[in-house]
């Protein structure tokens, strides 16, 4: 069943009536000069956020912000497996629908995020696919996800995070995909997709790859193992998303280490785009001040360095603004640093993206603004 044929019918009343009303075409001037979008748009490049279609929804500031400075959208949760087909065979579209409106009204472009992820299998599937015929129902899935939105989606991550460490040889993280199917599992996920969604490109999305750590030594190379496999092979595979969830305790980013390994990607043939880009902190007890700037250099650190491959082709970050991020400060945290934020001018949450809690712009902000400058 197409989205554009089923899309009115579909959405929850709530959210229909948002998107019916003159909110959700929203007054605003088209992109900035100085907006993200456009500042990568010149470099020939995506600048986008992760997005939850009820975050947009209920914030009429939140949503024009993401409007003026994105040109692609990812759906957080909205394509997940688990969240489309809570019961077998029922599936509920209702949120993705809402997001590809407000996407396509407002001439944004989306990411298919993301099919097979061992974290968002529905609890009644994990004991059906192991058992004979169990393809069956994650084939459901896959052609109910890309033939609904394969005029509106043209960039699928089709497979997201396969390598753990430390426990194969070959690497692959011991999923229940590779429990039921073996290491087939990704070759055949990804032929699918090519059926069902011909003209779309098809990526691995993968994380921790960044630094210069042992652990992420071995996820490289194993990663890259697979795509050499797959590359040989003649799997569809067009390109990869590489996370880059940026960790203030892992050390300093290493510009060598990481331009070796976006270059080997690129001679493979693939494409690059960073997918998830977002920076965890590590000292909260810091001032504001100095905290958002450690931020801001981890961040331009990564960036030149990857703004200088050619076959990175844009930026998505996981969140807009602090107030919507996954990374929020834990228990731990509070208990490592008890007076840190008593005084109140340091609120309880992560300041790894561009906007803070109360939706300005950070350091973060002017560091990816420069380093898609200087990719000049």
């Amino acid at each position: 069943m197409s989205y554009r044929t089923t899309r009115r019918q579909v959405l929850s009343s709530a959210i229909a009536s948002t998107i019916s009303s003159a909110s959700f075409g929203v007054d605003y001037a088209h992109a900035a000069e100085d907006s993200l979008s456009a500042r990568f748009s010149k470099n020939k490049l995506h600048f986008g956020s992760a997005v939850r279609i009820e975050e947009a929804v209920k914030d009429q500031v939140f949503r024009n912000l993401l409007l003026r400075e994105c040109n692609y959208f990812t759906p957080e949760v909205e394509l997940k497996w688990d969240a489309v087909e809570r019961s077998p065979g029922s599936f509920d579209f209702r949120s993705m629908d809402a997001l590809t409106d407000f996407a396509l009204t407002n001439n944004k472009q989306l990411r298919g995020h993301t099919l097979l992820w061992h974290l968002s299998v529905p609890h009644w599937a994990t004991s059906l696919l192991p058992e004979k015929g169990g393809w069956s129902f994650l084939q459901r899935y896959l052609q109910a996800a890309l033939s609904r939105y394969g005029n509106a989606i043209a960039e699928w991550n089709v497979i997201n995070e396969p390598i753990e460490t430390g426990y194969r040889t070959d690497g692959l993280r011991s999923s229940i995909f590779l429990q039921a199917f073996g290491v087939d599992y990704i070759a055949r996920a990804l032929w699918e997709a090519r059926r069902l969604a011909p003209r779309a490109k098809l990526l691995i999305n993968e994380f921790g790859l960044e630094y210069d750590l042992r652990v992420e030594h071995e996820r490289r190379y194993h990663f890259l193992k697979l795509l050499e496999r797959l590359r040989q092979a003649g799997v569809p595979l067009d390109g990869i998303g590489l996370q880059a969830h940026l960790d203030l305790s892992k050390g300093a980013l290493s510009a060598d280490v990481l331009g070796r390994f976006l270059k080997e990607i690129a001679d493979l043939g693939l494409f690059i785009v960073i997918s998830e880009l977002d920076v965890k902190e590590h000292e909260y007890i810091l001032p504001v001040e100095q905290r958002d700037n450690r931020v801001a250099e981890e961040t331009r650190r990564y960036l030149d360095v990857a703004f200088g491959q050619p076959a990175v082709r844009g930026l998505i970050t996981w969140g807009l603004s602090d107030r919507h991020s996954w990374l929020q400060v834990t228990q731990e945290d509070v208990a490592r640093y008890p007076n840190a934020w008593k005084d109140g001018s340091t609120p309880g949450v992560n300041r790894g993206l561009p906007f803070d809690y109360s939706l300005e712009p950070k350091p973060m902000y002017r560091a990816i603004a420069d380093s898609v400058r200087r990719r000049r």
